[in-house]
């Protein structure tokens, strides 16, 4: 059962004043479920905007289910960017990773759903077909039943149903296994960020498990390593290269989507995000977002303090 119902409305609402209504109730949804589609903030407001603006010149009595029609016009406009964002970024400079968006400590600032979806199934998102992002976002995430599914991308619902099951198989292959003990995660990040701050390169290694991969987005207008890193030594040499070129960071410890996170300050605004993947008591994963062009989902002037 979709989780999109329609709320009631008073009767005396004329149906225009009931479609914004209903628009305006449902857009974190919608936003939620773009993002999910395109691991990017600003792209999904975009096409919640533009629903929007389809809705606007359609006939409102002809849509019998406003809030399907949305769902399925929104997810219909979001693949059409995915599609034709998989192209741009074959061009990105280093590795493309998603959006961050901060979900914690007031999730009332969040992206809407944005937490439903945690970084590191985000991550692996990327690595499917459009379709089969798609026909798993909408299902597992957001519980849209495969006919709607079916008609938001052009297919039946039992090629929906096959490209979900794909999918899921495909994130339980690849997707990590992190530990989920928050109060571990708080000691860790907490040890991890006074590390990063101070340069205190042997406690970073102490911290890093001996497999870890570093993973940077700079986009080619930010520094960062061109091609993940892997094994805790050569991470450790990389940031022992970077921090001396700066003054040392402010840090914070956040979660960003649902994972437990860091944000390092320069000169009060946010210069790098880092998303960490803990792992028997140690920093498995280091995902780290510098191109300040995904920085929508986070209060970038805010101090660290």
């Amino acid at each position: 059962m979709s989780h999109f119902g329609a709320a009631t409305r008073p009767l005396d609402m004329n149906r225009a004043e009931t479609a914004a209504s209903e628009f305006e109730e449902l857009r974190p949804r919608l936003v939620g479920v773009a993002y999910g589609l395109l691991g990017t903030v600003a792209e999904a407001e975009d096409a919640v905007q533009d629903a929007w603006i389809r809705l606007q010149g359609s006939d409102l009595d002809a849509i019998e289910d406003l809030t399907g029609w949305l769902v399925t016009t929104t997810s219909r406009i979001a693949l059409d960017v995915l599609r034709s964002a998989r192209r741009r970024r074959e061009a990105y400079v280093g590795p493309w990773l998603p959006e961050p968006v901060e979900t914690a400590p007031d999730p009332g600032d969040s992206v809407g759903l944005a937490d439903s979806m945690s970084w590191a199934m985000l991550v692996v998102l990327e690595t499917l077909s459009p379709a089969e992002r798609a026909a798993f976002v909408l299902h597992d995430v957001f519980g849209l039943p495969f006919d709607q599914i079916g008609t938001a991308l052009g297919r039946s619902p039992a090629a929906c149903r096959k490209l979900a099951s794909r999918a899921r198989e495909h994130i339980e292959d690849r997707q990590p296994r992190f530990d989920v003990d928050p109060e571990a995660h708080r000691e860790i990040v907490q040890a991890f960020g006074e590390a990063a701050a101070s340069g205190d390169m042997d406690r970073l290694l102490r911290l890093l498990a001996s497999d870890a991969v570093f993973t940077s987005d700079g986009g080619g207008v930010a520094r960062a390593a061109l091609q993940p890193i892997h094994g805790a030594d050569k991470i450790v040499r990389f940031l022992a290269g970077t921090s001396m070129k700066y003054a040392p960071p402010q840090v914070k410890a956040t979660v960003i989507n649902g994972n437990p996170g860091l944000l390092l300050f320069h000169e009060g605004r946010i210069a790098t995000v880092m998303a960490l993947g803990i792992r028997d008591g140690r920093v498995a994963t280091v995902d780290v977002v510098r191109n300040p062009r995904k920085f929508h989902g986070l209060r970038t002037t805010r101090s660290a303090e």
